[in-house]
Formats: structure tokens, sequence, C-alpha cells
């Protein structure tokens, strides 16, 4: 009995024994793959690749994480075997490392390789953009691999190898996907932008956070320019009304069909065509909606019935549930309140278009716009009235910042309400100078003189 115990000791003792060496073997074979790949020397680390993923799977993520580095560096300097490598490299993090791993990402990453290096056909590689975003569609956050993704497909549509509809629907995936990234960076950006404007302090890490957000807004602005670009005037009126028209009889019991054909014809502000008038009578007989009463009030509209097009909006409003329908509803509740001056009420409507997509410059534009018409009825004295606009070029700022795609414009105008507000002679003279005025007047707030 005594034997037997001093033997099961004796096993044990080799077994950790075993797995120390193991591991010690492990962490010597790890490090003479990453410590090359960390000073960049690939030749060297890719030396110890092979048998880092054979033997030491799961080491560490640092694996993957190099290899990837590693075999990009291999392709972009011409090695396009390496293709190959790196997707097998990215399929072990996935397998070994799945929580850690997002996997649209990656996929999209790697469709975006294949792409930039012309491996594989159009339809090949738009199909490995299309399996990462319906793999992963959250993970799938590139603004470049969208741009790519959408790209190909207006591509093959050109080809002949896709519908017209088909391109008109990813447009719509890649416009909302783009509103979501971007309306998440603009609310944080926002946040930022009002704390700075109360005067606080932010760390360097929250100043860094703010620098970022701004360079991927811009980066996403111009992604969404370059995809309106592609699309080109295959989605103007003298392409959308015949491709509806030659439908509309076979399919005009079809209520998604109509819904469709509305929208788009809508969207591009093809009202003045029969079709639409069709389309949106159709869509009201099959089924009374808020859609088909947002088109009422646009034909209403249309016709100068300023007072029935709202009756329909706020009804269309008050059965919608779709956000971005809210936001069309609200952009055409606030446009018809601005054009009518009631300003307070039409900011109301703009911020509510805030709520649903921040990243959207174009409400604060409009609102700086209402506050430098204001300037005669929102103060006391000429200088007060003149101070106006210097909270009109905050509002522009702000358009600026949060939205790339009118940067340009909303700096124009930003400079332009300074140059109408006073100047450092006016404050001299006034000997206003760091000095708070109160907006009496719709607009409410303040703004602070600048110190001379």
């Amino acid at each position: 009995m005594k034997n037997k115990s001093i033997l099961m000791t004796m096993l044990f003792a080799l077994v950790l024994v075993g797995t120390s060496v193991a591991q010690n073997d492990c962490a010597v074979t790890v490090s003479l793959f990453t410590e090359p790949a960390k000073a960049k020397n690939y030749q060297a680390a890719y030396k110890t690749y092979d048998k880092v993923v054979s033997e030491c799977p799961q080491s560490t993520m640092a694996i993957y994480q190099y290899g990837e580095k590693m075999f990009i560096d291999f392709i972009e300097k011409g090695d396009k075997s390496k293709i190959t490598d790196l997707e097998k490299n990215m399929k072990l993090r996935m397998q070994y490392y799945p929580s850690k791993t997002k996997e649209g990402d990656v996929l999209a990453d790697l469709a975006q390789v294949r792409y930039d290096n012309q491996i594989g056909t159009k339809m090949e590689q738009f199909n490995a953009f299309d399996k990462a975003y319906k793999t992963d569609a959250e993970n799938f956050k590139s603004a470049k691999s969208l741009y790519t993704y959408f790209s190909l497909a207006k591509d093959l549509f050109e080809d002949g190898q896709k519908d017209l509809q088909d391109v008109f629907d990813l447009y719509d995936i890649v416009q909302e996907k783009l509103d979501l990234e971007e309306g998440e960076m603009a609310k944080k950006l926002t946040e930022f932008i009002e704390q700075e404007d109360a005067g606080e302090k932010l760390s360097s890490k929250d100043k860094k956070r703010m620098e970022a957000y701004e360079k991927n807004l811009t980066i996403f602005g111009k992604v969404r320019g370059s995809v309106d670009t592609k699309l080109g005037n295959v989605a103007d009126c003298p392409n959308l009304v015949p491709l509806y028209s030659k439908d509309f009889e076979a399919k005009k019991n079809d209520i998604e069909w109509v819904k469709n054909a509305a929208g788009r014809l809508s969207g591009k502000e093809c009202t003045d065509d029969p079709l639409f008038i069709k389309l949106v009578e159709q869509l009201d007989k099959l089924e009374p909606s808020a859609n088909s009463k947002m088109f009422l009030g646009q034909l209403e509209a249309k016709k100068g019935n300023d007072a029935k097009a709202l009756e329909y909006y706020e009804q269309s409003l008050s059965m919608q549930t779709d956000p971005n329908a809210k936001y069309n509803i609200y952009y055409k509740l606030a446009e018809a309140q601005r054009k009518a001056g009631s300003y307070g009420t039409a900011r109301g409507f703009y911020n509510k278009m805030l709520e649903i997509k921040p990243n959207k410059g174009v409400a604060y534009l409009k609102i700086a716009d209402m506050i430098a018409r204001s300037s005669n009825s929102c103060g006391g004295t000429p200088f007060e009235k003149r101070a106006v606009n210097w909270k009109a070029a905050e509002y522009a700022d702000r358009a600026a910042r949060i939205d790339p795609s009118i940067a340009d414009n909303a700096r124009a105008a930003a400079a332009s309400y300074r140059a109408r507000a006073p100047q450092k002679a006016d404050i001299f003279s006034a000997g206003m100078g760091g000095k708070t005025i109160s907006m009496n007047c719709w607009v409410g707030g303040s703004v602070k003189v600048p110190n001379l």
C-alpha cells in the first residue's frame, strides 16, 4: 500500500514536471516569434510562426495579433500568397479567442485585403463583404469596407450581374449603418463639446477621444459622399420613374413594393411626377399608415396647402414607429415652422431630429440661421442685438464639428455671423469685454462677450 502511494506521488510529480516543461517550452517558442515581430523583423518572426500555432496555439492572443500584422506586411510588399496564411491566422484567432474577436470586423478586413489585392471575381469579392455584414453587422464598422461593399454592388449592376433594386436596397443599408456609427460618435463628441462650452476642463484622455471622434467623423463623412457619388444618377427621377412605372400595374397591390417605390420617389423629390400621386393614393387605399400620411402631406405642401400639409405630417408622426421616418417628419415639421417664422417651435423639432440622429449638423445650422435672423428682436441695445450673432456662430461651429459633410458651409456661416457681431472697437467703446449678455427672446441662454 505504501509502495502504491509512493508510485502515485511520483507519477503526479512527473505530470507536473512535464506540464511545467511544456509551458516553459511554449514561453520560449512564443517569445522567439513575438520579440522579432514587435521589432517588425517579420522575416525572423515568420520562421517560428508555424511552430507557435501548432504547438502553443492558446498561449496568448498576441500570436494572432502579431501574425495579422506580419502577413499584411508581406502582402503589402507584394507576396499575395500570404493572403491564405492571413485568413488561416484570423480563423485561428476566432477559434481560440472568440470572446475577444469581433467576427464582423475580422471578416470585413479579410474581404478588404482580397479586394485590395484583386483576388477573385467581383462577385466573389462582393460575397465576402456580404457574408461579413450578414454574419455580424454590429461589428462591421470600417468606413472603407462599407464603401467597397456598396461600390462592388454598383459595379455588378453595371456588369449586368445585379438588379438596380439590389443596389438601392444596399444603399439604404449602408446609409443606415453610416448614420448609426456617425450618430454614436457625434453623440459622444457633443457631450465633450458641451462640457467645454460649460467651462469644464477636459482630461488629456478625453481630449484625445474628442480628437478621435472628430477625425473619424471626417472619414465617415467622406465615405458618405463617395457612396452618393458612386450611386450617381441611377437613383435620380429620370431613372426611378420608368423603373417603377413599368411595374405599377403588376405590383400595385403589393403593399411592400408600393411603400418602397413611394419612399424612393419621396426621398429623391420626384413628387411632381403623376406616378408619385398614384403611388401615394394607392398606398393610402391599401393601408392608411404613417408613411401614406407623410406622402399626402408632401402633396399638399406642393400645392401650397401648408395647413393641410402640417395636419398630415402630425397624423403621420402620431402613427410612426420607425426612427428614420420620424427624423424625416420632424425635418418637414421644423422646416414648415421655420418658414412660417415660428422659430421656437421649429427649434423644438430640429432638436427632436438630433435626438434621433446626433450627427446631422443641418439641424444646428438651421437653428444658427434662425438665431441670426432674430438679432433685431433679441436685444435691447444695438450692441446686444449684434451680440446674438455670437450665439448663432456657436451653433454653426457645432454643426461643422459633428457633421463633416457640411463642415465647409458651416464654418463659412460661423465666420459670417462673427463678422456681424461686435468687433474689438465696439467691445472697447461699450465697455463690455468679458461680460455676459442674456438672450431675452425665444433663443434663451446667454453669450459671453470676448475679453480684449
